[in-house]
């Protein structure tokens, strides 16, 4: 009886079935782009493969790659894994400081560097005399090249497997409660996840509909690892596309013109936000109400977001507000909504076609358990489930049940149909002055809803009362120098706090919204590399600020 196969196996497999099938589309400026198909890109990290084998790095050694998402970061990976290694990808938008912390508690042996946007600032953090490769689309350096190494090398021979158990990746979590940890797959599970991300996928792709895919959210990540790239792997059928850059985010997006696409909810807002741009929402929904005019113009919105081709569409990586779903459902976008992490390889909770409903998360996919602790955690096993944390045998003991259960940290409710609905992060809720618990998650989503804002944070830890800090619409912010913009943010804000507060229980209830006028963002360090808030770093901004707001007693306040 054979084997149950691994990722590597079925890679190989495609390259002998469908050797010239375009698998890859890599843009390379002004336009132009280049195809990878299965034979080439085999070619490609079968040659690297073997120039790594070169170097005598022991097996299982940990290989690095500090990347945008290109075509030649699956290339990367493949070569590692046939090599005997292991790879560790780094966020592309990591500090030199964390970059330095993950290269050295991975103890890499080799880092390749691909696309960068902020390579200066990131470059003091490479060890001296770590070996470096350069991806073609690389920032200026000294490393040897890619090209020149697949160029003067032959390509390793044969199927070169790799054991059920073998560490396939370190995939280090983006860090929004400190230091980033690394979380150990080992081959056996990822296949598994990968295997069971395919079945969902095939609920809605027939055998006549061409899997198109846009990579753009960050390979570094388990979200888009597991449900684009390993997927892919398994699957072998349609072609990966890859975004140029954010400027030209939306014509890469139209040139893939998507079948597949997944979004985190900031993004999934943004979009929504670039529709309001160009008409406002009451005379979008006045439009989409009527019979004949709706549906020209549900076409025509999805098709100048590039989604007018998705036949599924989802959301992951954190809470997405229940109205934005119901906007683009309305909108006819199968938008669904899942839950998991980096922990089991984003295999944990999915919505489908029997089972989904705005505001829950699905019900446990395929070969997943879930259920709740006595305190409302959610508790989740899953085939993808992690070895463990790398180096942190403490950790490991925390994070499991004694029947091997992972806790999440996260509240939840199961619905008697299995639909899990989330009701905040445990660590998450504080308690204010007057003894009561406050979740922040639900209360963030219903201000989260209102188009003015892009995103938002509840907090109030030992206050008297709970508040709410936002982040205004991208398209608002440059016009709040105008009395009479700044006039209608405030009206609109204090009616939405309002609004809020009718839907919560009394000690939930907010005393005020601050509106700040700067954005958070990565580079200022008040949002993770997938874009989730840092609760403490945001917190920590305004603590001084917070006991003249809390006197004013201002309905809505400016930072």
């Amino acid at each position: 009886m054979s084997s149950p196969k691994l990722l590597l196996d079925y890679v190989y497999e495609h390259e002998a079935a469908r050797p010239d099938a375009v698998y890859m589309t890599q843009p390379i400026g002004g336009g132009a782009v280049l195809d990878y198909t299965w034979g080439q890109t085999l070619d490609q990290a079968r040659r690297m493969a073997a120039h790594i084998k070169s170097l005598n790095i022991e097996p299982g050694a940990r290989i690095a790659i500090l990347s945008k998402n290109c075509a030649h970061f699956i290339m990367a990976e493949l070569a590692i894994w046939m090599a005997g290694c292991s790879t560790v990808a780094i966020f592309p938008t990591e500090t030199a400081q964390t970059v330095a912390y993950v290269l050295e508690h991975s103890e890499a042996s080799l880092l390749f560097v691909g696309k960068l946007d902020t390579w200066e600032q990131q470059q003091p953090g490479l060890p001296a005399g770590l070996h470096c490769i350069a991806f073609p689309l690389a920032p200026r350096n000294g490393f040897d090249t890619w090209d020149k190494v697949v160029a003067r090398t032959e390509p390793l021979k044969g199927k070169p497997g790799r054991a059920p158990t073998d560490t396939s990746m370190l995939m280090y979590t983006s860090g929004s409660t400190g230091q980033p940890k690394g979380v150990t797959h080992n081959f056996e599970r990822i296949t598994r996840a990968s295997e069971g991300i395919v079945g969902e996928l095939h609920r809605y792709l027939d055998q006549t509909t061409e899997l198109r895919v846009l990579s753009y959210l960050p390979l570094a990540h388990v979200f888009e690892r597991s449900w684009v790239s390993c997927s892919g792997m398994v699957l072998g059928k349609g072609r990966m596309y890859f975004a140029e850059s954010l400027d030209t985010f939306v014509q890469d997006l139209n040139r893939a013109r998507p079948t597949y696409f997944i979004s985190v909810p900031r993004l999934w807002l943004k979009f929504q936000q670039g529709v309001f741009t160009k008409m406002p929402p009451k005379k979008l929904d006045f439009l989409l109400s009527l019979p004949l005019i709706g549906g020209i113009v549900r076409r025509k919105v999805l098709k100048g977001l590039g989604l007018d081709q998705v036949v599924m569409a989802g959301s992951g990586s954190a809470p997405i507000p229940a109205e934005l779903i119901d906007w683009y459902r309305r909108l006819g976008l199968n938008l669904l909504e899942g839950y998991a992490m980096t922990e089991d390889f984003a295999y944990s909770c999915g919505s489908n076609p029997e089972h989904n409903a705005p505001g829950c998360v699905g019900v446990a996919l395929p070969g997943v358990q879930i259920r709740l602790s006595e305190e409302g955690e959610v508790l989740v096993k899953s085939p993808g489930q992690m070895v463990g944390y790398y180096k942190r045998p403490d950790l490991d003991a925390q994070s499991f049940t004694p029947d091997g259960f992972f806790r999440t940290g996260d509240k939840g409710e199961l619905h008697a149909n299995g639909l899990l609905k989330l009701s905040g992060r445990v660590k998450e809720i504080f308690k204010t002055s007057k003894g009561k618990y406050v979740a922040p998650a639900p209360i963030e989503n219903r201000i989260n809803a209102h188009p003015m804002v892009e995103t938002s944070m509840v907090s109030g830890v030992g206050q008297s009362a709970a508040y709410a800090m936002v982040v205004l619409a991208e398209s608002l912010r440059p016009q709040l120098n105008e009395a009479a913009v700044r006039d209608r943010v405030q009206s609109e804000l204090a009616e939405l706090l309002q609004q809020v507060n009718q839907s919560v229980a009394e000690y939930e209830r907010l005393q005020m919204i601050v509106v700040t006028q700067q954005p958070w963002s990565i580079e200022n360090g008040m949002l993770t590399p997938t874009m989730k808030i840092r609760r403490s770093q945001i917190e920590a901004s305004v603590e001084a600020q917070l006991p003249i707001w809390y006197a004013n007693q201002a309905r809505v306040q400016w930072h």
